[in-house]
């Protein structure tokens, strides 16, 4: 029989793994119903949603921006149910990356560069009954900007973010 903490952590490992390349079946194999994502405040309002349909379309979110998604594991400390997963999390910027506001309306749209990225992440589950229940994490997001080109922004990459911006925003109201 598999001890609580190895539950806890394979659950955490699984949830981190399948952001890059999982189908929404296996969503609901690892995501609690009612998990909740604390990172979902700036993400499109479908991944506001709780439980595997929210992570499953975070995840469809990201790989819309970033092609080659991998978040690599460099280390994983559990105890009482509560997982930390350090991790580099890389890919290639080829879609638009939109942000959004507590409304639930385009707030920034990072035109996408081509360019690739390795950051530092850590994630934090927490892990009932072998489902993550909740998901929070500390990412280094001015790092990944500028190795993405986003800061310190070109005149023609604030035009071309803001073309993009009008994009999602007339996609987004057309739903």
């Amino acid at each position: 029989m598999t001890a609580p903490l190895d539950t806890a952590r394979t659950a955490a490992l699984r949830s981190i793994d399948i952001i890059a390349n999982g189908d929404r079946p296996e969503f609901d194999e690892v995501v609690a119903l009612g998990a909740v994502n604390h990172e979902g405040s700036n993400e499109p309002p479908a991944c506001r949603a709780g439980g595997p349909e929210g992570f499953h379309a975070t995840a469809l979110w990201l790989r819309a921006a970033f092609a080659d998604l991998n978040h690599r594991v460099e280390h994983v400390v559990a105890e009482s149910g509560l997982v930390v997963v350090d991790t580099t999390m890389s890919g290639r910027h080829v879609g638009p990356f939109d942000l959004y506001d507590s409304e639930g309306s385009v707030d920034q749209v990072w035109a996408p560069t081509g360019k690739t990225f390795a950051v530092r992440q850590s994630h934090w589950f927490r892990v009932a009954d072998g489902l993550v229940i909740e998901h929070w994490a500390v990412r280094d997001d001015l790092g990944q900007a500028f190795q993405l080109g986003w800061v310190p922004p070109s005149p023609f990459y604030l035009l071309r973010c803001a073309r993009a911006k009008r994009r999602v925003m007339r996609s987004t109201s057309a739903r």
